[in-house]
């Protein structure tokens, strides 16, 4: 029988501590979901569930008499965060569907494993690994791990039905875990109910997409979602500006050793205009810190792969450096999928230093503030920041290297400039 007995995340006195509460006295518990599943596809193990016949009240009279923390996270669903030195563990009463309506669903709980694996989206992740690290598997995920195949359990369009984003968590995994092509069931009961994605609220659709594009190769589940229609129908920016960009990031993020960054993922999809990526954040209910990355990027003067020393210290200075830094990855990235002839490389090398120079900028600090202006005689009022302003323009055309007394040595000069 297939274990995982001898993983050592499955070792960790921690969790073991926690299943000897919950399997005693007629209880039974055992890890479920993606702890078993990575662990048997030889991916890391980060997060650690729990499924268990005991009710969520029991669980928490339980844990709480062997010492530990219990967070009541979602009692409706069963669900008690125990925490055990710091570490939580996430412990789900079985459950049965009763009502679903493609975005919620109404349980109930049960002591049947096979009615719990069964009411899960898709077969990899729905294996149980018991007490002794026994593996248990209801719905035929073993031979789907075994061949990385990402399929829904039973009918798909059943499972689609029961929640519209079991759409995007198909393509999802199929990045993450998939290989060859996508289950044709599930491809084409996913475009078939495409159109139900409006239904789901837009945090969910974009922290789905998120985790999708943060995937170490997103290429071949963007293409099929592509070709099923359910890009278009949760980001048609990408209709006509296409996803062929994407390869040539994932092939300069491996060579240079970038980490897989979602937002630069996204701003090589849709195009680079401000308005269209400000309603498209807006729709998305994205972050505010995601909205101004997209921003910095969509508004940031065009980098031309030849700027360089004051020019570009100039241009970091008004204009920042995240927005420099995604165009010139983007642009390391264009010249990636070009070849590698001498004038390609050329410009990798010339993107690759406004990159550095851009990831170790620190801004500095105007040398002269409009107090200064005060106790040299300028008298408070308009003046001062208009003032202040052609100051500062000085300043960065000095490539920032004029001082203080040397800024302030320049206001009698400017006086004199003044017409009349």
């Amino acid at each position: 029988m297939t274990s995982v007995a001898n993983e050592p995340w499955f070792r960790d006195r921690k969790l073991q501590a926690v299943l000897a509460i919950l399997n005693r006295d007629g209880g039974e518990a055992r890890v479920v979901g993606g702890a078993v599943r990575n662990s048997l596809m030889g991916i890391p193990v980060s997060d650690m569930d729990i499924a268990t016949t005991l009710p969520p009240e029991e669980v928490a009279r339980r844990v709480e008499e062997g010492g530990f923390k219990s967070v009541p996270t979602g009692l409706q669903h069963g669900t008690v965060t125990v925490v055990v030195e710091g570490v939580p563990f996430e412990v789900t009463t079985l459950r049965r569907d009763v009502a679903t309506d493609g975005r919620h669903a109404e349980v109930e709980f049960t002591d049947d494993w096979r009615a719990d694996a069964e009411r899960r989206d898709l077969t990899i992740n729905a294996l149980y690994a018991d007490a002794k690290g026994e593996v248990h598997d209801y719905v035929g995920g073993l031979p789907d791990i075994e061949s990385s195949t990402i399929r829904f359990i039973g009918e798909a369009s059943r499972r689609i039905e029961e929640d519209y984003l079991r759409i995007l968590r198909f393509f999802r995994f199929f990045a993450y875990y998939g290989k060859g092509r996508p289950d044709p069931e599930g491809l084409k009961a996913c475009a078939a109910a495409r159109s139900k994605l409006g239904q789901l609220s837009a945090e969910r659709v974009w922290s789905e997409t998120r985790k999708l594009l943060s995937a170490a190769d997103p290429f071949r589940a963007l293409l099929w979602m592509r070709t099923a229609g359910v890009l278009t129908e949760i980001l048609p920016e990408t209709e006509k500006w296409g996803i062929d960009a994407i390869p040539s990031l994932i092939e300069a993020e491996r060579r240079f050793g970038w980490t897989p960054e979602p937002m630069l993922r996204l701003a090589a999809i849709v195009p680079p205009d401000a308005g269209r990526l400000s309603a498209m954040a807006e729709r998305l209910r994205m972050s505010g810190a995601e909205r101004q990355t997209l921003m910095d990027y969509a508004n940031y003067p065009h980098l031309n792969r030849d700027v360089s020393g004051p020019k570009l210290r100039a241009l970091f200075y008004r204009h920042g450096v995240q927005g420099a830094v995604m165009r010139a990855r983007l642009g390391i990235a264009n010249l990636v999928g070009k070849g590698d002839d001498a004038d390609n490389l050329s410009g990798i090398a010339a993107f690759n230093s406004i990159l550095e120079t851009a990831l170790g900028w620190q801004k500095p600090q105007m040398p002269v503030k409009g107090g200064d202006l005060i106790a040299a005689g300028m008298p408070a009022g308009p003046k001062i920041g208009e003032t202040l302003s052609r100051l500062e323009d000085q300043w960065i055309e000095s490539d920032f290297r004029l001082g203080r007394e040397e800024l302030l040595a320049a206001l009698a000069k400017l006086d004199k400039d003044q017409p009349g």
